[in-house]
């Protein structure tokens, strides 16, 4: 949406004062951020974050903090022009802002999710690249209170490698003007700016923006076959490095921009001759080949040599390479590396022969073996064109707790490990050896700055670990260990490092994919990458169903997921979670849990009530990871993430009291299309996998939601008092005796209605239907009895039945 600044310039006269009038610029895709220290009324820090062609800007009154526990008031103020963003001087009084104004900072800046939504839901996070303020950071929107007239937001440093202990160390370190050198006094007296060095760019285009990576599926066997190329695997971090403009900025696996933390690295990358490029591959210790990954902490930590090991080329002067085939882009890269500086180093690979280059990367000592399909395109995600296969046992857990040592000079005898299985932190075991003197110095700091008095654990912990202090589970540990036991603890643990460039949540235990099911300890079925624990269970036992099984229902959806997701995707969802099946407890969760899958999305959203994150899905892994987590039903906002407070749907429910014909219901929704029909609105219906049907109003997003919930209203009332002996418009049972409640509290912000084509936890596991008008009228039977054993009829039947709206 396209940003005014009609209140930034009727705040101003630019005949008095120097600040540009400017207009709104031309979408170009820019990420600049700025922050001016503005010495008006009140000594604050602007922040300004690009976006739809203005400085979108909010007033920081301490100004900001790396400090995680630091919450800095920022007031939302006018969009600001982008030329603002170079503005340095003294606003005369008595204008608007009258004072003097330092360029504090500057940069660019990545959005973690959908701008947009998150401004409108109050939660808006990303990632800076600053001269000052570097890594992850989240503005929240506060609740508002009467009679505020400005909205309210607060400023946080989010965990990461550029967070620190002192609460003011930026603004008290950071005391001149990052353009011209001066001092807030010698900007206000007109001294002339400082001479500060420039180093001229060699190039225009800028470094490409970050792009998801493809990564490798652990498997226990080399893959056979002369197709197959055999990489050595290195121990370090995976790196995207993007060129461009003769700058390189180095990203994490997750799009953290690392280039800091890797710095030691960019002149290197100054010595490829391209315009610009996406190079894949891991940084690791130069020199190094045994304990790789511990002296890779080392050296990030004191200082060192580092190489970069590139193994594909996504793009390179414009040009995209993901679509063609591995071989052709490792040939591609290894020209482009001709001549580099040695610290960026070409991966080499073997072709075929994966038996022996196996055994010989084992014998040699190192981590392990990539092999990855020739012809392959890249991908990103998890595929099976590229597999890992390791030497020794390692993985990666979080760190939960740690355990009092009775040896003098040791600050814990063991660290407690954990793990998320089915969105729940589980216990894994001790880690004890590993550690000296370097890693307890590093160690004690963190774990004492995140101690809590309650265990993270789901379940109690064993009575090994009851005596263990507590910390928050954010930090994720690379250990290796002889192996895992039969209830999934470590055995002989060495630490070999942390990993700060994996969140948490994410960290699961791994295992090989080509492992036979029977094979598998925990009984595990993958389906789209996903890990589906107990397949066997029997989800609709008990008179529920014909013993569909958790696994069945997983495969259900994975297949559905291309006629489920253009209704369901990009949109807040709760799901119906049955753990002990549907005869069981069942419950609805609407928000995210902590560990759940990364596969299920979130989007921020705000309210009078609360701010939170809402679970929403983008993929057929989102889907399948939920039913991991014993999801059955998926029930959807009437709107899409994108436009939280316009709805695209309108939802009438036709709910029967019990003892009515399905005919009634039928004539019911016919009646009900002529009306809207009357009003110039289209309608679809859809079986609800009972005996009522829901009547869906597909609407373009313009009308907010009172707008929309006061029309269904005033439908359902002209219905039920035109035909009372047939409808009844209110949820009162004792009224409805006989009658067809039209629900239409569906459409008010927050309500939900049953997603197309899913399942339903009732008798049968029947599934919500859409059909045509035609087909309602003589609905074959299956249709409303359908099971998810009958979907390829159902198919049959509704190949036509499509509702607008994804």
């Amino acid at each position: 949406m396209t940003r005014a600044l009609d209140d930034y310039r009727t705040k101003r006269n630019f005949d008095r004062t120097s600040e540009p009038a400017g207009t709104v610029a031309a979408l170009s895709g820019g990420r600049s951020f700025v922050v001016q220290k503005h010495a008006a009324t009140r000594l604050h820090w602007d922040f300004r974050l690009e976006w739809d062609g203005v400085l979108l800007s909010w007033a920081v009154t301490r100004g900001p903090s790396a400090d995680v526990s630091a919450k800095r008031l920022a007031v939302r103020t006018e969009d600001h022009p982008l030329d603002y963003g170079d503005f340095e001087g003294t606003i005369p009084k008595p204008e608007y802002g009258a004072g003097t104004v330092m360029l504090w900072d500057r940069g660019t800046w990545a959005p973690k999710g959908d701008v947009e939504a998150g401004l409108a839901g109050g939660m808006l996070k990303f990632v800076l690249q600053g001269e000052r303020m570097r890594g992850a950071w989240v503005l929240v929107r506060m609740k508002p209170r009467s009679g505020e007239k400005r909205e309210n937001w607060l400023l946080i440093k989010e965990h990461d490698a550029h967070e620190t202990d002192e609460t003011e160390g930026l603004v008290t370190a950071h005391l001149t003007s990052v353009k011209t050198g001066r001092s807030m006094d010698e900007i206000a007296s007109g001294a002339a700016p400082k001479a500060r060095k420039v180093q001229p760019s060699r190039r225009k285009p800028d470094p490409p923006p970050f792009r998801p990576l493809q990564l490798a599926m652990l498997h226990s066997a080399v893959p056979a076959g002369d197709n197959w190329l055999h990489e050595v695997k290195v121990d370090g971090y995976r790196c995207l490095a993007a060129l461009g403009g003769g700058a390189a900025r180095l990203y994490t696996r997750n799009g953290l921009d690392w280039t800091r933390q890797f710095g030691a690295l960019v002149p290197a990358f100054g010595t490829i001759a391209c315009d610009t490029a996406l190079i894949d591959g891991e940084v690791v210790a130069a020199g190094v080949e045994r304990q790789a990954f511990s002296a890779l902490q080392d050296r990030l930590m004191r200082g060192g040599p580092l190489e970069f090991v590139a193994f594909d080329l996504l793009l390179v002067d414009g040009q995209d390479l993901t679509p063609l085939p591995l071989l052709d882009r490792k040939a591609r890269l290894e020209q482009l590396l001709a001549g580099a500086d040695p610290a960026i180093r070409y991966s080499t690979h073997i072709e075929g022969h994966g038996a022996a280059a196996w055994a010989q990367v084992c014998a040699a000592g190192r981590e392990g073996l990539v092999s990855k399909l020739a012809t392959a395109p890249y991908r990103a995600g998890r595929h099976g064109s590229w597999v890992k296969l390791k030497c020794d046992k390692r993985q990666e857990f979080v760190v939960c707790g740690w355990s009092p040592s009775a040896t003098r000079g040791r600050p814990f005898a063991s660290l407690l490990m954990g793990a998320y299985e089915a969105g729940q932190l589980v216990y894994r075991g001790r880690v004890g050896s590993g550690f000296g003197e370097r890693e307890f110095a590093q160690l004690v700091p963190l774990l004492e700055r995140r101690a809590r008095k309650t265990s993270p654990f789901a379940s109690p912990p064993p009575a090994e670990a009851r005596s263990a202090r507590w910390v928050t589970p954010d930090l994720v540990a690379e250990v290796k260990f002889a192996e895992l036991t039969a209830d999934g603890h470590i055995r002989h643990g060495t630490w070999q490092g942390l990993r700060l460039d994996k969140p948490a949540g994410t960290v699961a235990l791994e295992r090989a994919e080509d492992e036979p099911m029977a094979e598998k300890q925990t009984g595990t079925l993958e389906i789209q990458g996903i890990s589906i624990t107990h397949p066997e269970r029997d989800v609709y036992g008990d008179g529920y169903g014909d013993g569909v099984t958790k696994g069945e229902v997983a495969r259900y959806y994975a297949d559905m997921a291309d006629l489920i997701l253009p209704f369901a995707k990009n949109r807040p969802l709760s799901l119906l979670r049955c753990p002990d099946g549907v005869a069981g407890q069942c419950f609805f969760q609407k928000h995210r849990g902590v560990g759940m899958s990364e596969a299920i999305d979130t989007v921020a959203i705000s309210d009078a009530r609360e701010d939170a994150d809402y679970i929403t899905l983008a993929s057929a892994r989102g889907l399948v990871a939920a039913t991991q987590m014993g999801a059955i039903e998926f029930h959807i906002w009437g709107a899409q993430n994108k436009t939280l407070e316009q709805p695209d749907r309108i939802v009438f429910d036709l709910d029967p009291d019990e003892g009515l014909a399905f005919s009634a219901v039928r004539e019911a929704a016919v009646d009900l299309r002529d009306r809207l029909e009357k009003m110039g609105l289209a309608s679809v219906p859809m079986l609800s996998g009972g005996k009522g049907i829901h009547v869906i109003v597909p609407l373009r997003p313009a009308a907010d939601w009172a707008t929309v919930k006061l029309f269904s209203r005033t439908v359902a009332v002209l219905l039920a008092d035109a035909s009372p002996d047939r409808f009844v418009a209110t949820m009162s049972k004792a009224k409805r005796k006989g009658l067809i409640f039209i629900d239409w509290l569906r459409n008010e912000r927050g309500a939900t209605a049953i997603a197309p084509y899913a399942l339903r936890a009732r008798p049968g596991a029947r599934v919500a239907v859409p059909v045509t008008w035609g087909e309602l009228a003589t609905v074959p039977l299956c249709l409303l009895t359908s099971d998810m054993q009958n979907r390829r009829i159902v198919n049959q039947h509704l190949a036509e039945a499509r509702l607008s709206g994804g």
